[in-house]
């Protein structure tokens, strides 16, 4: 068996047998136009195209890095689309292996994913939701996130304010920065829930950035929540963070 990309025999004598075996991917990975705001949905739809046409249950995609090499497109794209894939069954993460395709007739739903879908819109229930979880991680970045998490923030936000400077929307590194609070909190359910939360709000997420100044309060809003997360400041992180959500809610709400 080799890895899709690198060319090397796996030592399939450490990894625990699977029920469909991995094998190299030889489908054609081909750099994608650019649409500014919706990425990551190009992406999920080229490679539901590969898995439907070119690959088979058990093979192997690409590293994160080698798709966002020959994708032409950012980590953060690549990232979004193979947990939309995730949610519908056709991808896998195995760990110590990578992300495999799946027999989409055979792959259980995936219950929690299933349930907020039915819930689409209900998009208050959502960011209710977001208000009972977000702030309480913020709280805990506040008391745990390393230099790296604050300096992987900073980074991001950087990012963010260079893209609303050009007049974009900056969706990416908004969903970024959430993730990356949810990340130091070191908690995988709590990863599992947010990747949902994000995936179903961020159609509306994405019409409410188009607001005039929206993207503005949510730099400032940003800043305010890093503020006090390098401060080590818990309570002041929770309290920036709950004001932010509750200035996108009212944007939310109103665009339903």
């Amino acid at each position: 068996m080799r890895h899709f990309g690198f060319g090397s025999e796996v030592d399939w004598s450490v990894i625990r047998p699977i029920p469909v075996p991995v094998t190299e991917a030889p489908a054609k990975f081909e750099v994608l136009p650019r649409n500014r705001n919706k990425v990551y949905q190009e992406v999920a739809k080229h490679l539901d195209r590969l898995i439907a046409e070119e690959l088979k249950p058990g093979d192997l995609l690409p590293p994160e890095r080698e798709l966002v090499r020959m994708l032409g497109v950012s980590r953060s794209s690549v990232r979004d689309a193979i947990r939309s894939l995730e949610l519908m069954g056709l991808l896998e993460p195995r760990q110590g292996i990578g992300t495999v395709v799946c027999n989409p007739a055979a792959a259980p739903a995936n219950p929690l994913a299933s349930a907020l879908l039915e819930k689409r819109k209900m998009v208050a229930d959502l960011v209710d939701v977001r208000r009972m979880i977000e702030p309480a991680l913020t709280r805990r970045a506040a008391l745990q996130a390393s230099c790296k998490a604050i300096a992987d923030m900073e980074a991001i936000l950087q990012r963010q304010e260079a893209k609303v400077r050009a007049g974009e929307l900056g969706i990416e590194e908004d969903s970024e920065f959430h993730y990356a609070i949810a990340l130091a909190s070191e908690n995988s359910a709590v990863l599992k829930v947010v990747d949902v939360l994000m995936d179903l709000l961020r159609d509306t997420r994405e019409q409410s950035l188009q607001v005039e100044g929206r993207q503005e309060k949510s730099l400032a809003g940003h800043r305010r929540i890093l503020a006090a997360l390098k401060r080590g400041d818990a309570s002041g992180a929770e309290a920036a963070m709950r004001r932010h959500l509750q200035e996108i809610e009212n944007i939310v709400l109103k665009k339903l």
